[in-house]
């Protein structure tokens, strides 16, 4: 076969940088887009962050506008502010300052002989020495050696101390047996089991109540024998119930706590109530989480009757091209640097109008959403109505890929709280009469039957299907089953509870 040259039509679709910056920038969430905006800033000298009132903003973007204009460089601004310059520090000022820093060090000298540390003030070691030692413990178990060192005790328990400690896990329980223990200590300590059992018993009446426990039996048992709990009246039948028929309350049969028990039934609520309020994972309380903080997109109010939907304007900051590089952009000079300015400016005119574009499509796809579920602002949940991506791609004239993006990690404040975009799509299913209900007005459905049926006589799945169908909504048993465990909501079996 002989190599020839063929000419062939086609067409292909071909992103340009541009086009992939604002489809990065669309699906980012507000955390990620603020961290893009500043690195964008620390590594574009053209770019800024505007400071000032809005008025004196408007005024700078028409000035600077017509400047820019003038020089051929253009100016695109993505909410254009005034410039505002920090002012230099006073010349006195500095004098005083460079008087009071030497030339140069003696040579048999250290930095501390010139100049004294901060830390080296009374009033100020104090407070350092204060936060270091009110300050909250790292885990668990340095809390409990903190106990375990203030308390007098020999050497040698101390050592066996810590060896349970670290045998504690971050709930509270004791995950190795006395025995593992009793084998890991030194052979030349000549422990005995018993020795053991006294420290571990030693280290349970450690803050929390409840710590260093084998099991959940132990763990209620040493809550409820502590001074806290001493004048409750339900504590003998708490203690009883906790003690011998941990297995049947964890099963819901009550029947047959009351009669091996001798309780009546009234004793066993109260009971019941009083073991509620101990804490399984002892552990946990000295756990220190984090906030997580949302920062929502868009903000939506009613005004007047009416729906109203905008950006939130703390949710990034806003940009503009510094006018002090741009003016130094020369059209005919080819040198290094005008070359450098000329492909920075065109990178920040680039990033400018990606978020802007960004906006007005976030904007554009809420304003859709709140329209289309009016009645879930207006009423509530059982009103959300189904809606898929593609419902709102044609209302807006876009591809779903691109709804999708939008949707995603963004979230919408309003008067029934912060929810993500992607809350508001769900499916659909068929009524009797020919309509749709969508699975999230379901699921508000489920959760209100629920919270309004009998405890003595849960509702079965079957049952709340029925109950559904009684409404016009054809829902399988199957369905139901997943939208209660979607919600949390556990199983009749389990939410059986006394009057």
């Amino acid at each position: 076969m002989k190599p020839s040259l063929e000419l062939k039509i086609g067409q292909q679709l071909t992103m340009t940088p541009q086009l992939q910056q604002a489809i990065r920038l669309l699906q980012l969430s507000t955390l990620d887009l603020q961290q893009e905006i500043q690195q964008a800033i620390e590594s574009n000298p053209l770019l800024e962050q505007e400071e000032g009132s809005p008025e004196s903003n408007a005024s700078e973007e028409s000035n600077s506008q017509e400047d820019d204009a003038g020089n051929e460089t253009g100016l695109t601004d993505f909410s254009a502010g005034e410039k505002t310059e920090k002012p230099s520090e006073d010349a006195e000022s500095q004098e005083e300052w460079s008087e009071q820093i030497p030339s140069d060090l003696p040579v048999d000298s250290g930095w501390d002989d010139i100049y004294q540390s901060s830390s080296s003030g009374q009033g100020e070691r104090s407070d350092d020495d204060f936060t270091s030692r009110s300050s909250a413990p790292d885990s668990l178990q340095d809390h409990l050696e903190w106990q375990l060192n203030l308390t007098p005790m020999s050497d040698t328990d101390r050592l066996i101390g810590i060896a349970i400690i670290d045998a504690i896990n971050n709930d509270g329980y004791l995950t190795c047996p006395l025995e593992d223990i009793l084998e890991g200590m030194e052979p030349a300590l000549e422990l005995e089991l018993d020795e053991i059992e006294v420290m571990l018993h030693r280290i349970q009446q450690f803050d929390p109540v409840g710590v260093a426990c084998r099991d959940l039996r132990e763990c209620l048992l040493l809550q409820l024998n502590s001074p806290d709990y001493q004048d409750e009246p339900a504590l003998p039948a708490a203690q009883k119930v906790a003690d011998q028929h941990l297995d049947r309350l964890g099963s819901r049969d009550y029947t047959t706590i009351m009669r091996k028990a001798k309780l009546k039934e009234p004793e066993l609520k109260s009971a019941i109530e009083l073991i509620q309020t101990l804490n399984p994972k002892p552990g946990s309380s000295l756990e220190t989480s984090e906030a997580e903080y949302v920062i929502p997109d868009v903000l939506v109010s009613k005004k007047q009757g009416e729906w109203s939907v905008e950006l939130n304007p703390d949710a990034s900051p806003r940009l503009r091209i510094n006018t002090g590089y741009s003016s130094l952009i020369r059209r005919a000079d080819s040198s290094s640097d005008n070359t450098y300015l000329k492909n920075q400016l065109q990178e920040a005119r680039w990033f400018i109008k990606s978020l802007q574009s960004r906006s007005e499509t976030l904007l554009k796809v809420a304003t859709r959403i709140v329209d289309y579920q009016r009645g879930f602002f207006d009423y509530g949940e059982e009103a959300m109505k189904p809606l898929v991506l593609h419902d709102i791609a044609e209302s807006v004239e876009m591809h779903e890929s691109t709804i999708s993006r939008v949707t995603t990690q963004k979230y919408m404040h309003t008067p029934r709280g912060i929810f993500e975009l992607k809350y508001f799509f769900s499916s659909h299913v068929s009524t009797a009469s020919g309509g749709e209900c969508s699975s999230t007005a379901i699921r508000a459905l489920i959760k209100k039957l629920v919270s309004q049926e009998n405890p003595r006589k849960p509702l079965s799945d079957n049952k709340i299907a029925t109950m559904l169908a009684e409404q016009g909504i054809q829902v399988a048993r199957r369905t139901i089953a997943k939208y209660r465990e979607s919600i949390m909501i556990p199983p009749s079996n389990e939410r059986k509870r006394l009057v």
